[in-house]
Parts: C-alpha cells; structure tokens; sequence
C-alpha cells in the first residue's frame, strides 16, 4: 500500500508547477500567490527529497516480510476485530517477559449505575 502511496504524493508534489506552467503560457502571468506556492512546493519537495528516498529504501528493505506478516496473521486480526465491539474498554497491550501479550479490560468503576437500582434511591436520569 505505501509502495503506491509514494508515487502517488511524488506525482501531486510535481504536477502542481506544471499546472502553474500551463497557466503561464496562455498569458496570463502568474500572480504573487501563484509563485509563492510554486516556489513552497518546490522548497518542500526539496527538503523532502531525501526523506522520501530513505523511506522507499525502507519500503524495499521491510516490504517482502510485512506483506508475509499480514498474509500470515491478517485473517486471525480480522477475526479478533469482529469480537471485539468497543475498542475503548480495553487497556493498552501489555507484554510479559516471557513474551506473552495481554490486553486487560478497563476495571467497570466508572460504569453508572443499574436504572433499577437509581429508582430504589430516588435519584432520576434526566
């Protein structure tokens, strides 16, 4: 996916002095603002230049063993996705030295209390 996400923001970043361009041979001149953008676009597609590259080097070196990853264990995330239906009563993965993770429910002592139980006491929901 992000091997198609990089082409993908490389081609925007470059398209837009293009359309700049185009928009400059039919004579009309470019404003301030125009050039203005140009010249950011072009200043952040410099800068991130390098970034792009380590990025893609990255891509290249981890690709092949996250694609066998969730071709392993995609199926067994999907599963655990559909039991579980409020991600947010769940405290964050915790792991054990001996390797094991454990995912705690969140304690229920800020849960409110029963409807029965808030008309025995005289108290009323608004």
């Amino acid at each position: 996916m992000k091997q198609i996400l990089l082409p993908a923001a490389l081609t925007a970043l470059m398209s837009a002095p293009l359309a700049a361009q185009e928009a400059g041979e039919e004579g009309d001149a470019p404003s301030l603002m125009e050039r203005g953008a140009e010249l950011f676009w072009e200043g952040l597609r410099e800068e991130m230049a390098p970034a792009l590259e380590d990025l893609q080097g990255m891509m290249e070196e981890i690709g092949p063993s996250m694609g066998a990853f969730l071709a392993e264990m995609g199926p067994a995330l999907a599963d655990i996705a559909k039991q579980v239906e409020d991600w947010s009563a769940y405290e964050l993965p915790e792991i054990l030295p001996n390797g094991d993770i454990i995912i705690r429910k969140k304690p229920k002592d800020n849960a409110p209390a029963d409807k029965d139980q808030g008309d025995e006491e005289g108290v009323t929901e608004i």
